[in-house]
């Protein structure tokens, strides 16, 4: 966890707001929360005055406003549309301070009914200021393109199988039930802004963001044509490649392709941090490939790519940049380029809170080989992570691991199996199309340590196919 106090010491600011909330959320809470979700988002931390001293909030208290700040902001009675986040607690000095990250939302919010702006450290009422609401709404539409509404796409239409794969890894990321285990598919859309009207123009529909999560390849291809993600190995054959994915999935699924794409042309290198012992590649291209795909501008037709070079793997995308030149990881204020799409990301863990991917990327990139990453913004964001000697590429389409290829799709298949699913279900989930790489590293690591077992279905088939099941819902 960050340290909550060198945002205090900074003061409030048009992204910091601060609210003595010993015992109860106040109104004027939501208030903030609205404005800051308007405006640029931030920060909303409890317990401290204005001026910045800590009073802390009550012991006795902290369950209680936690869970009705929780409740409060999926209520689209008090905070419409309703969005995600949560209470962080930190103590300092003894003394209790809540605190949330506030999104920078592709919405215009209300709080009961009312428009809210942030102007320096004040929220500011401009529901009758039609000016003031209008400029906002431009604001909104002309920096996002995932906003874009397409009226006649169809909600049956978009991918079954990616709607149950989300929902795992919410359910995972929560640590038990989550919101979205109880809502249909519609309701799903709605509460994360994938499905909207148009205050303006009055259009209601999915959204380019809900296409580009949700959709199948010929949902995506008909509503953005030039979209696609190429993953290359270009070790020996430097005029063209060694080994080339073209990927044209929606970006849950690209992610995880993409994540075994370098997991099959790049060495492990396990790491022990502190008690626990990691996968430092898997770190470093969890945030790498996150951030490809979270942060391109899909309305230009320049593609997404992911290269790996013998010393070297780069990666480039369009961007409507907030800055040129080189990001310095000190001295940088994170921009999101597709909030709606990151939020998303966020909720069912592959990706962390706003700039902490660069922070990621630099700590896990010297353990790993030694280098240093350059971030370098532009109309091309690009991102240039250094080999060392010691890091084999390897050109071979079947690579032997003791270790799952991906933690989180590991830990995906086990929630996953608690049904029993077939090896061709599993293989889907996961992105893999290689039944020996399948079987080796994932399938038969988790028999080995008794997570899950082979079972005969109640009802064989011709082929006598076997299901996998975990053996026990509480590993």
């Amino acid at each position: 966890m960050f340290d909550i106090m060198d945002i205090i010491r900074k003061g409030e600011g048009v992204s910091v707001e601060f609210k003595e909330s010993k015992r109860e959320v106040n109104k004027d809470v939501y208030e903030s929360v609205c404005a800051l979700l308007n405006r640029i988002g931030g920060y909303l931390i409890l317990g401290v005055r204005d001026d910045g001293s800590i009073v802390g909030v009550d012991k006795d208290y902290v369950d209680k406003i936690k869970k009705n700040f929780v409740t409060s902001i999926n209520n689209p009675d008090k905070i419409n549309p309703t969005f995600y986040t949560r209470l962080e607690e930190q103590e300092i000095d003894g003394k209790i301070v809540l605190f949330a990250q506030i999104p920078n939302s592709s919405e215009v919010h209300r709080t009961a009914g009312k428009i809210f702006d942030r102007n320096e450290d004040g929220d500011i009422n401009i529901t009758n200021n039609t000016n003031l609401v209008a400029q906002m709404y431009n604001r909104k539409i002309n920096v996002y393109t995932e906003l874009k509404i397409f009226p006649y796409a169809k909600i049956d239409e978009l991918n079954k199988e990616t709607f149950s794969k989300v929902r795992i890894m919410a359910h995972n990321r929560a640590g038990g039930e989550h919101l979205w285990e109880r809502m249909t598919d519609f309701e799903l859309l709605k509460s994360t802004n994938l499905y909207r009207r148009d205050q303006i123009t009055g259009d209601e529909g999915l959204t380019l963001a809900g296409i580009l999560l949700l959709g199948t390849q010929e949902m995506i291809f008909s509503a953005l044509p030039h979209y696609k993600t190429d993953a290359i190995l270009r070790i020996n054959n430097t005029d063209r490649y060694d080994d080339r994915e073209v990927i044209l999935d929606n970006l849950i699924e690209s992610y995880y392709k993409l994540m075994n794409f370098t997991s099959k042309h790049l060495d492990d290198k396990f790491y022990l941090e502190g008690s626990q012992r990691i996968n430092v590649r898997n770190k470093i291209f969890r945030e790498i490939c996150a951030n490809l795909l979270i942060h391109r501008e899909f309305s230009s037709a320049y593609p997404a790519k992911l290269i790996i070079e013998k010393d070297v793997v780069r990666t480039e995308n369009a961007n409507k940049p907030n800055g040129f030149g080189i990001i310095d990881e000190n001295d940088f204020s994170p921009f999101p380029k597709n909030p709606a799409i990151a939020k998303f990301f966020r909720e069912i863990g592959l990706a962390d809170e706003l700039g902490s991917g660069v922070k990621n990327v630099n700590k896990y990139l010297k353990i790993y080989s030694g280098g240093k990453p350059e971030f370098i913004e532009g109309d091309v964001f690009k991102m240039i992570l250094p080999l060392d000697d010691g890091i084999e590429c390897d050109t071979t389409q079947d690579k032997p691991q003791d270790k799952p290829q991906d933690e989180s799709a590991f830990e995906l298949l086990l929630n996953y199996c608690k049904i029993p699913r077939s090896r061709t279900e599993m293989m889907r989930l996961v992105g893999l199309k290689d039944r020996r790489n399948f079987q080796r590293n994932y399938l038969t690591p988790m028999i080995k340590k008794g997570l899950v077992k082979m079972t005969l279905p109640d009802k064989p088939t011709s082929r006598n196919q076997k299901y996998v099941t975990v053996i026990s819902s509480d590993k």
